[in-house]
């Protein structure tokens, strides 16, 4: 069974940090792209922070470029995001998601539908 599971998340106070884990299974997840995003209440979902198959590039949502860092083991099976300096806009459901497309050359998808695989979800509260 394919499946993406995210933990980690919780209540913060601003400027806290808190780190995501993402446990990818089903698949050999070392040949996609990977990400984060989010989504707070009322609002669209958002991508975060994205992560090359190879593991050599990374991309970030401007406002958390500098206080997030996505990472992955070499098998893939792992996703995380150390998110630093928290502040309450960050507040959200995070997501971690997986590429559609395998041995992606192009620029990391900052789009949603470019993912066809996602986990639940978990929250990220930070309180001021």
């Amino acid at each position: 069974q394919v499946q993406l599971v995210e933990s980690g998340g919780g209540l913060v106070q601003a400027g806290g940090s808190l780190r995501l884990s993402c446990s990818a299974s089903g698949r050999v997840f070392s040949r996609y792209d990977m990400a984060w995003f989010r989504q707070g209440t009322g609002q669209v979902r958002e991508f975060v922070a994205g992560i090359r198959w190879s593991g050599g590039t990374k991309d970030y949502l401007e406002s958390v470029s500098g206080r997030f860092t996505i990472s992955r083991t070499n098998d893939g099976q792992m996703l995380y995001l150390q998110m630093n300096s928290l502040k309450p806009e960050d507040t959200a459901v995070y997501y971690c998601a997986v590429d559609s497309e395998k041995w992606r050359t192009t620029n990391i998808e900052r789009s949603d539908t470019a993912y066809d695989l996602w986990g639940q979800g978990t929250q990220v509260t930070v309180s001021s």
